[in-house]
């Protein structure tokens, strides 16, 4: 696939939170869920696998430092990962923070939203609000943390 036709290359304005050697880490700026992430391997493979293990290991590490940060940052009750790739040979990562009164929840983002009360849409949309005004704060200690671990 070329980077023109690749909707992962093809970056919005607002998404690049962070590039360092072999990966992008981007905000999920279309999403119900405040603070959702994701890490992208910048070259184009399609699995795991097509990495060396260094490779894999340094992936992996940002996928696993965006979790953390989520949950120090956004006081998640889970985070979901997720690794598809199916429609976009281009790897890369979900960190999808979740919150026990998110409208998914306890299933998964892409199943569909179960009927709700309008007193949980009220407790989600006030919860939501509150989250996205912590979003600045979420992505500024991502980046701070990214470049610690990855700039020496």
């Amino acid at each position: 696939m070329s980077p023109s036709a690749c909707p992962l290359c093809a970056l919005k304005p607002g998404q690049l939170l962070w590039s360092g050697v072999g990966i992008q880490v981007l905000a999920v700026t279309d999403s119900p869920f405040p603070g959702y992430t994701r890490v992208i391997w910048q070259d184009h493979v399609a699995e795991m696998t097509d990495l060396s293990d260094e490779q894999r290991q340094h992936l992996m590490a940002a996928v696993y430092l965006v979790e953390q940060t989520q949950r120090e940052q956004l006081g998640t009750a889970k985070i979901n990962l997720a690794q598809f790739g199916n429609q976009v040979p281009h790897l890369h990562w979900h960190i999808i923070p979740r919150w026990k009164d998110d409208p998914f929840f306890p299933d998964t983002a892409w199943s569909p939203a179960p009927e709700r009360t309008a007193k949980q849409q009220q407790s989600w949309s006030s919860h939501e609000e509150r989250l996205r005004e912590q979003l600045s704060d979420y992505q500024q200690a991502l980046r701070t943390a990214l470049q610690a671990r990855f700039i020496h």
